[in-house]
Formats: C-alpha cells, sequence, structure tokens
C-alpha cells in the first residue's frame, strides 16, 4: 500500500485572479434526495452520480456495508488504544456509529491534543479539520484524513494567495495595525497562520462575538475570512450596521471598492458562504410557522442575516444539539443545518418533533465523501504498518497558526 502525504505551505506569491467556483461547491447538489433516509451503497455505486473523489483498491468499492462493518471493527480492535477516531456532527451515521469521539471541528481537535497516547488520529470531518488537529496534537502522532478530497467548500472559496493579495492591499490603505484579521475555524491553516502573524485570531461559531470584542479592542477594522454571513451576523449583534460593512470580492481589484470606502468601513467581510446553511430561507421559516404554530426555529449563524433574524434561536453546533435536548417534551423544532445531524437530533429526541427546514434532503457533500470504504482502507494500511493520507502542516505555518489558536483559547 502507498503512502500519502499532504503538507500545508504558507503561500505569498500574487498569482493572475480568475474567478473559480470549488469542485466543492460544484459537487454540493450530488446527494440531494426527497427521502428523508441518505441510504450508504457501496462506494462504487456512489462513484456513478459522477462525483471526484479520491480512487482507491477495487475490493473497498465494492465491499458491501456489512462487509466494511466487519472490517472496520476488526481493524479498530486491532489497534486498540494506539488510535483514536473522532467524527464530526455532520458525518453520515454509518461513519459516526465507528467514531470514538465526536463533536464540531475545534472540540474534536481539542480531544485529539488529549489523547496523547494515540499514535494515530483518524479524522471523519474535512481538510481544514484534520489540518487543526494536527497543530494541536503532538509530534508523534499521525492525523489522517479518510478520503483527500473531503475539503471545505466555504474554506476553498478563501485561497492563501488571493487572501494574501486582500491583506497587502489593506494594509497598504489602512497602514500596519490598522485592521485586525480573524478567521472562522472553517479556513485553511495557511490562513490561521496569516491571522498569527498578522495580530489577528481564530474564531469558531460559539465565540464569534468575543472574538470581535477582542479584536476590536486591539484596532478600529476588522478583516473576517471566509464566511460572509457568519461576520453579518455577529456583526449585526454587535450593533455595526450593514452601511458599516463591506464584502470583499477576491476577484476585483481592491475587492471592488475605493480606497475611501475601505477606509470608512468597520468591518470587511470576505466573499465566501457555507453551500449548506445558504440553502435555508424565509418562506421555509414561514411554512413550518404555517405547518406547525407551535413550531420553534432554530438555525446556524452561516446562514443569512435574513434567516438569523426571522429565527427563533440562531447558534453554533453544539447550541442547537444542546437547546433541542434540553427543551421540553412535546414541543417542535424546525432546524436550519445539516441534515445529517438533523436527523441524529431527531433520532435522539423520540419525545419532540425536529424536522429540517428544507423539504429537500441535501448532507454536506464534502462531509459525505468519508465513506465507510474509505474508513477501512486507511484501518487497514495502519495494520500493514503505512500510514496513508497523513496531514501534515509545516512547521512555520504550525507555529503561526498557533497563536491565533491561543488567542482564542484565550478567550474561553
Amino acid at each position: 500500500m502507498e503512502a500519502v502525504m499532504v503538507t500545508a505551505e504558507s503561500a505569498k506569491t500574487k498569482p493572475n485572479k480568475m474567478p473559480v467556483i470549488p469542485i466543492t461547491e460544484i459537487e454540493q447538489s450530488a446527494f440531494c434526495s426527497t427521502e428523508d433516509d441518505l441510504e450508504t451503497k457501496t462506494l462504487e455505486k456512489e462513484f456513478e452520480i459522477g462525483v471526484n473523489w479520491q480512487k482507491i483498491p477495487i475490493s473497498y468499492l465494492r465491499a458491501t456495508p456489512e462487509e466494511l462493518d466487519s472490517r472496520i471493527h476488526q481493524a479498530k480492535n486491532k489497534l486498540g488504544n494506539r488510535l483514536v477516531v473522532l467524527g464530526h456532527h455532520y458525518q453520515r451515521n454509518e461513519i459516526i456509529r465507528y467514531a470514538d469521539y465526536r463533536g464540531d471541528s475545534f472540540k474534536l481537535s481539542q480531544y485529539a491534543a488529549s489523547q496523547p497516547k494515540s499514535d494515530f488520529i483518524i479524522f471523519c470531518g474535512v481538510h481544514f479539520m484534520a489540518e487543526t488537529a494536527d497543530i494541536l496534537s503532538g509530534d508523534h502522532q499521525s492525523v489522517i484524513l479518510p478520503n483527500l478530497t473531503a475539503g471545505c467548500s466555504m474554506a476553498d472559496m478563501a485561497q492563501i494567495d488571493d487572501v494574501m493579495d486582500c491583506w497587502d492591499d489593506l494594509t497598504d490603505v489602512l497602514g500596519q495595525g490598522g485592521i485586525i484579521p480573524i478567521t472562522y475555524m472553517n479556513s485553511t491553516a495557511a490562513i490561521k497562520a496569516l491571522c498569527g502573524r498578522g495580530g489577528g485570531i481564530v474564531c469558531t461559531s460559539s465565540n464569534a462575538t468575543a472574538a470581535f470584542e477582542w479584536a476590536l479592542g486591539q484596532g478600529q477594522k476588522i478583516l473576517f475570512l471566509p464566511d460572509q454571513h457568519l461576520g453579518r451576523n455577529t456583526a449585526h449583534k454587535l450593533g455595526i450596521g450593514l452601511e458599516e460593512t463591506l464584502v470583499w470580492n477576491p476577484f476585483k481589484p481592491m475587492g471592488g471598492h475605493s480606497r475611501e470606502a475601505l477606509s470608512n468601513a468597520k468591518v470587511i467581510l470576505w466573499q465566501g458562504h457555507c453551500s449548506v446553511h445558504t440553502r435555508f430561507n424565509v418562506s421555509q421559516i414561514e411554512k413550518a410557522r404555517t405547518d406547525h404554530p407551535k413550531v420553534s426555529v432554530i438555525v446556524h449563524p452561516e446562514c443569512t442575516m435574513e434567516v438569523v433574524k426571522a429565527a427563533d434561536f440562531n447558534g453554533s453546533t453544539e447550541f442547537i444539539i444542546k437547546t433541542v435536548s434540553e427543551a421540553p417534551a412535546g414541543t417542535t423544532w424546525a432546524i436550519g443545518t445539516e441534515i445529517s445531524l438533523v436527523n441524529r437530533i431527531a433520532q435522539e429526541n423520540p419525545d419532540k418533533t425536529v424536522f429540517c427546514l428544507d423539504s429537500v434532503v441535501c448532507p454536506c457533500s464534502t462531509m459525505y465523501r468519508i465513506h465507510p470504504a474509505y474508513l477501512s482502507w486507511v484501518l487497514d494500511g495502519l495494520n500493514e504498518g503505512v500510514v496513508v493520507n497523513q496531514i501534515q502542516v509545516d512547521n512555520e505555518t504550525k507555529n503561526e497558526a498557533r497563536l491565533a489558536l491561543d488567542r482564542m483559547l484565550a478567550l474561553v
């Protein structure tokens, strides 16, 4: 078995600008369905949809879910406590069942760092999550992503070269220290490193408000990457009006703005979004209220401002889980977040009515790329003494990114 390694380097070049739609965005609707149940097929069958996923040996492609289940359990048992499998909340149930721990991206990375006895960390999530786990884990630990094509469309919308061009333009207009960069956790290690050396910070959806308050204590302006909606919703929560925010278009000179407009703005938002959460709209909320007069609507802050304003509650993945789980029996909840998580919340709260705002079932296409066949493949490699799909962040990037992460941790 051939080992595959991926590195994250700090890039500082300025290529010609051409609008590019990430393949992760194009494939977002590949598994959309009107059926409630997203049944896992053989990987070979899922390939027939035309997705551009990592190729693995044919024996794994054709293995049935039952065969893979047996292989995965056997392989995990052989590795024992040398292995920890992490499962993000948005993973399909056929992956979550093998997770030793489940949570959001940062919670999982923190857990990985707290398991020094584990030589191998298999991160069933997407690429930026595995990078963060590598930054926070020990040098003796190998972080593995089962499918290298499991990226994140939002993270892919903020390429480091484009962000560096933006940063150079902003520091030219505003001067060194004139703007504080904040990056959402859903970003590459290279962008986290830029925030580290630029005096900025990383945030999650649960502490974005605290990160904004911290940044405004350091300077008068914020560059928020890469999700414009979380940035806009957080700014609104702090009383920063739309007239004080701008969206930076990386494919236009100066982000599409004049020097004067940039000087007058308080928050500059990168033009990125979540392909899952921007599917939700106010009409869906209105329909939920018509069909269920006593419904409570809860959404993720990656949704548009209009959706967040129309909802009863908004918050992080962990907030959504906690709020619904602690709600009284008999209550009804319409949730605006990823369908695999919504289905799991419904299963774990049978005393409540829980449903997704969007009647069309669309899983996060990049999370869905972690098929049991990939997990079986990387586990077999470990038992053969081969680390497959190891994610490694170079030391310079790791150290600079750690600065931004440590500033966030100091807020908690």
